[in-house]
């Protein structure tokens, strides 16, 4: 139940789908005389906690910004470290993921991932594959502008008909076919803006972004954000 004392679990609408943008790391291990790759380390296990109680709430849908395209700019080391602790987590957590029921899938490019990690997630993804309980799809090696270009060489490749491209069919060739746009975002760390993530699929999207650093973002951090999302009302236009 979600640990409000203005609501209920009763009066909060959930959103289906969240995406979030984990941000703050580096900073967090500044802030605590560590290096950068500490934050990271923390960052992991935090989101064991806040993935186990989205489980509890039934969110069914849930997507996270892990690396972007963009991120291949920092130092080698710091990749490496990412990459190493994105390997680590999904071997340590895949059993427990899978028997919760939790689906595994992957966004952005996997063939310019190291070897090492690309067999990681596939495994992860064979493994989950027909679990039905939550979708956590993992962005990594993502962007959203590459998503839409990727889409659009697909369509040319399978020589599509320009008249025959509509929303849905577009849709169908991003790296999210099958997937909810999205209901909340949450970016962590104080910046206000997304950053290349999900680009089409955030059109219509409610955005929440609290100052509080990722590795801090705790339990009652969640809550604050899903009654957040619970008092706004979406017309999508209308």
């Amino acid at each position: 139940m979600i640990a409000t004392s203005t609501a209920t679990k009763k009066d909060v609408h959930l959103p289906n789908h969240i995406a979030i943008i984990i941000d703050g790391n580096r900073r967090w291990a500044k802030q605590h005389g560590l290096p950068s790759f500490e934050g990271h380390r923390a960052a992991v296990k935090n989101l064991r906690s806040v993935l186990e109680y989205l489980t509890e709430q039934q969110i069914k849908y849930v997507t996270l910004y892990l690396f972007s395209t963009e991120n291949w700019k920092r130092s080698k080391l710091e990749v490496k470290v990412l990459f190493q602790l994105l390997e680590e987590m999904l071997d340590k957590e895949i059993t427990e993921l899978n028997k919760r029921g939790v689906k595994l899938r992957h966004l952005g490019r996997l063939n310019e991932l190291p070897r090492r990690l690309q067999i990681a997630i596939t495994r992860a993804l064979e493994l989950t594959k027909n679990n039905t309980d939550m979708t956590l799809s993992l962005a990594v090696n993502y962007g959203g502008r590459t998503e839409i270009l990727d889409a659009v060489r697909r369509l040319i490749t399978n020589g599509v008909s320009p008249q025959n491209i509509d929303e849905k069919l577009f849709s169908s060739y991003l790296y999210t076919a099958g997937l909810p746009d999205v209901d909340l975002l949450i970016r962590t760390g104080g910046e206000l803006r997304t950053s290349n993530f999900l680009t089409w699929q955030t059109v219509y999207t409610e955005f929440y972004f609290p100052d509080i650093l990722w590795p801090d973002f705790d339990k009652k951090e969640v809550d604050k954000a899903l009654l957040s999302f619970s008092q706004r009302q979406r017309r999508f236009g209308g």
